[in-house]
């Protein structure tokens, strides 16, 4: 058995994202002490190996969850598959640094755009998941998934929310949890918002007139500055 400590050490995954994936149902312990704290078997490692797999492949949480839970999913047959895509983005990476040196050797007359292209991969990954998730259950979630309205609805929501605090210091325990929230939201729902990305969501929320009317339209005037403060902070 590992602790939540151990596990961070060994994977580099923060406690707080461990902590994360136990909420959410992505990852439970396998037991919990009387103390509180969180231990995990070797099973549970496996999980978590998948998972870190998955989300190095930009797989949403949501999508990873559904996958593993899934009644056909097999741990063989997913890690073959997920070394064929990985194997795959390898080579498009090559081909894009290949590319690159070029343009900077011989110049930019025969630039190489097709390198960019991920039909192939987006192929062969939609092959893949339907291997891992053909049931009703799976089939329900990705139709949900992909109900774009219904996710523009709920990130607005969480912007409502934050409007209503704007008042307070963007520092405030409230601003920030109200940030990690959004954050954590973009993870599951479009793609992987590392802290990097965030940022550079802030600085267009209040750059590009169109997300800023949208986010001032949700929350009140002043929430798309607020959001950007609150992120900075």
């Amino acid at each position: 058995m590992k602790t939540v400590k151990e596990i961070s050490r060994l994977t580099g995954i923060s406690v707080r994202t461990l902590h994360y994936y136990d909420e959410i149902n992505l990852l439970k312990p396998t037991k919990t002490t009387d103390a509180g704290y969180r231990l995990y078997d070797d099973t549970a490692l496996e999980r978590l190996h998948s998972i870190l797999l998955f989300r190095e492949l930009q797989f949403p949480l949501k999508e990873i969850k559904a996958i593993l839970d899934s009644s056909d999913f097999n741990t063989k047959t997913a890690l073959e598959e997920q070394i064929k895509l990985l194997e795959l983005q390898r080579n498009r990476l090559d081909e894009i640094i290949i590319s690159a040196r070029e343009i900077l050797t011989k110049g930019t007359e025969n630039m190489n755009f097709s390198t960019f292209d991920k039909t192939e991969i987006k192929k062969y990954a939609d092959e893949a998941k339907q291997k891992w998730g053909c049931t009703d259950a799976y089939k329900e979630y990705i139709q949900k998934h992909y109900d774009s309205a219904d996710k523009t609805d709920k990130l607005m929501q969480i912007f409502a929310e934050i409007g209503k605090i704007k008042h307070l210091s963007p520092y405030c325990e409230e601003a920030q949890n109200l940030i990690k929230k959004l954050q954590n939201f973009i993870t599951e729902n479009y793609y992987t918002c590392t802290d990097e990305i965030l940022r550079g969501l802030g600085q267009m929320y209040i750059s590009d007139e169109r997300f800023k009317k949208s986010i001032d339209d949700a929350g009140g005037a002043g929430t798309a500055e607020f959001t950007a403060k609150a992120i900075e902070a």
